[in-house]
């Protein structure tokens, strides 16, 4: 792991170089171990696929300070055990996947050499590790997808993705909290609610998140829009 200033009152922890599931629970275990420790000058540690970032009160502790603290803590691991592969809580998110929500699913599966049933199979076949959060509120990057389903974002970003989408694009799945733009290839559309401004974000870091398919009917009762 190596530890950097990175901005005036930011340090960022590297724990790898690529997307990988194993790291989650470790990132997450040492912003506990920080947040335990560190608490008083730590403002805020934002988890993502290989990093973490701390955000420290300046007025508090200088750079210096801040990134010895936090190199202890990293040269003390060996005396704490793993985190658990278990971190995070298990999501079910109904999905209705059709063409008139899922705009691209025909093609996508097409390319794939597959038919849209084997797409919906292999997309709700397996869960999905949350590994980060950004782009908007509420919005969680899952990983990692099927290879056969796999496939790269569009060339064109859509202008105006409908709230609940749910897309591709190449290794990873997500679900659109809110409308806004998007080049994710869309396979079908999600009712449940992923942010609010009382309940905040439905998804964490270090969920786990399964996607059950739905009928059109049942999409409709749970107050999906078409």
């Amino acid at each position: 792991m190596i530890v950097e200033p990175v901005s005036e009152n930011g340090v960022l922890i590297r724990f790898g170089e690529t997307m990988d599931d194993a790291l989650t629970p470790r990132i997450l275990q040492v912003r506990d171990l920080i947040a335990e420790r560190l608490g008083g000058w730590i403002v805020d540690q934002i988890p993502a696929y290989t990093t973490l970032l701390c955000l420290y009160d300046v007025q508090r502790v200088d750079f210096r300070r801040a990134v010895s603290a936090i190199q202890a803590i990293i040269d003390d691991l060996d005396s704490h055990p793993p985190a658990d592969e278990q971190i995070g809580r298990d999501i079910e998110l109904p999905v209705y996947y059709h063409p008139d929500v899922g705009l691209d699913l025909e093609a996508l599966a097409s390319n794939a050499g597959l038919a849209v049933d084997d797409v919906i199979q292999r997309h709700t076949g397996r869960s999905y590790r949350v590994f980060a959060m950004g782009f908007a509120p509420g919005f969680g990057f899952m990983g990692e997808v099927d290879p056969a389903i796999a496939t790269p974002r569009k060339a064109t970003p859509r202008q105006r993705v409908p709230a609940g989408s749910v897309g591709i694009a190449n290794q990873q799945t997500a679900v659109y909290p809110s409308v806004s733009p998007g080049g994710w290839n869309l396979i079908g559309r999600c009712p449940t609610e992923l942010f609010s401004l009382t309940a905040l974000s439905l998804l964490q870091t270090g969920d786990r998140v399964r996607f059950r398919a739905i009928t059109r009917e049942e999409f409709i009762d749970l107050g999906g829009q078409l």
